[in-house]
């Protein structure tokens, strides 16, 4: 089994060279004549990391339509895990289309929606009975896991958390922490939403070392002043994606899931960034020893096709009225196919492996550039979710003109990084669990340079960083 897959990652890899290649500038002549093809076509709404068109992809290389091969740290953020042409998606996506594309599964039925919730119930962490619904987006399934826990409990609140991300529809965006550029001008928002700290280690004030205590003590004063009895739902990433990578402080999450089980409120998990893989377990909460009531997956789980779920306790998913769950496009079935794929490419330990792999070469190339004197104060993340953070040490005034400098010159020279955080000083690295070691290699370095040379070119705030 280990050669074939050996061989099936070879094949995902052959369709692009994997080696990093700066033909043109970047972005290059082709790219800049589309994008302004783009700029005139599409709603200015969207925004665009890198304005490159992408010609070809797979395993750790995005090749443009000017023939730059580019290093990708980024997998569609955290979608092409299993890399942007495996061959085991391929095969199965290549089949369901002969077969059919859609029949909608509250119309009529077809195995492969089944399967994949099957797996999502034997997989997820929990030793209960489960239950799966499937749906597209990740903001549709974190909609749906408040309308399973308001059903079940007959409460109405949700509690999150600082520096939560969950979405950009309306009740996704109340939920979500950052205001720009996600809920800036789109107001007002539903309201039964109710904020609590966040054990983040980095800036809790009194230090790390008293982070889950105060913070689970910040989270009872919440629920006291509201009554605990009034919300349905806790909702928290294990690790915070879009917030800034953050991992909670040890201990938190485990508190967390006594403190909703004490007062008979739902615990969720949102895992559509941090699941499937990206942080060397299945699943990010299994790191903390946690299982959630309802556990909420995507972006990887459907190898590059839109699917996410909701996987949970069998009387929860049950509490539902028939009819109350669904989607035209919920777990469509050339997703489900995909689905299936990826699950065929875990089976052997070889991608969670990889991603080991990747945390432990990030840590010994850029883990020495956090120093008492450095604008790096952070680096933080587990396996193939990872983040170096850019403040004044000492102060830790945020720096993000550093992160978009360090970007900008990574892109340069053809390695995609993605800048994040609540306050946009948060450099992540999403690369996809098949990269080659030569190439992570190749492109750590290059950001390892970026980041020096623009520490050497910004003057920064002095003092000792926060333990």
């Amino acid at each position: 089994m280990r050669r074939a897959l050996a061989y099936i990652y070879a094949m995902d890899t052959a369709i692009v060279p994997q080696s990093r290649h700066v033909r043109t500038a970047i972005p290059g002549p082709r790219s800049a004549a589309l994008h302004a093809e783009r700029v005139q076509q599409v709603s200015s709404g969207f925004g665009i990391a890198l304005p490159v068109f992408i010609d070809r992809a797979g395993g750790g290389i995005l090749q443009d339509v000017d023939g730059n091969r580019i290093i990708d740290f980024a997998s569609g953020i955290a979608v092409t895990s299993v890399g942007a042409a495996n061959p085991l998606v391929q095969a199965r996506v290549t089949e369901q289309l002969a077969r059919f594309s859609h029949t909608c599964f509250m119309v009529t039925e077809y195995d492969s929606f089944t399967a994949v919730c099957a797996w999502l119930n034997a997989h997820t962490p929990g030793d209960f009975e489960k239950r799966t619904a499937l749906f597209s987006t990740g903001s549709e399934a974190v909609e749906n896991a408040i309308k399973i826990a308001r059903a079940a409990t007959g409460r109405s609140k949700v509690l999150v958390f600082d520096d939560a991300y969950h979405g950009r529809s309306l009740l996704t965006m109340a939920m979500t922490a950052k205001e720009k550029p996600y809920k800036v001008s789109f107001g007002p928002f539903p309201t039964e939403i109710v904020r609590a700290p966040m054990a983040a280690p980095l800036r809790w004030p009194s230090g790390a070392e008293n982070a889950t205590a105060e913070a689970l003590a910040g989270v009872e004063v919440v629920l006291a002043e509201q009554g605990p009895d009034t919300f349905a739902a806790l909702v928290i990433e294990p690790i915070q994606g879009e917030g800034g990578f953050i991992v909670p402080a040890a201990g938190f999450l485990a508190g967390l899931r006594d403190i909703a089980a004490r007062h008979g409120i739902v615990f969720v998990l949102d895992e559509v960034q941090a699941g499937m893989g990206r942080t060397g377990t299945m699943f990010a909460s299994e790191h903390e020893g946690v299982a959630g009531d309802l556990l909420i997956t995507g972006k990887a789980l459907g190898g590059g096709l839109p699917l996410t779920a909701v996987t949970g306790r069998a009387l929860l998913m049950n509490a539902v009225h028939t009819g109350g769950l669904g989607g035209t496009y919920a777990g469509n079935p050339l997703a489900c196919a995909a689905a299936l794929g990826v699950f065929e490419a875990f089976e052997n330990g070889d991608l969670l492996a990889g991603a080991r792999r990747i945390e432990s070469t990030a840590r010994r190339v850029l883990e020495p550039l956090v120093a008492a004197d450095s604008p790096i104060v952070d680096f933080r993340g587990r396996g193939a979710m990872l983040a170096i953070e850019f403040a004044d040490c000492g102060t830790l005034r945020p720096r993000p003109e550093l992160a978009a400098a360090v970007a900008a010159r990574c892109h340069e020279q053809g390695v995609l990084v993605l800048v994040c955080g609540t306050y946009g000083n948060v450099i992540r690295l999403l690369p996809p669990l098949v990269i080659g070691q030569d190439l992570l290699e190749d492109g750590l370095a290059v950001l390892r340079e970026a980041a020096l040379s623009v520490y050497a070119d910004w003057p920064v705030g002095t003092g000792a960083v926060r333990a």
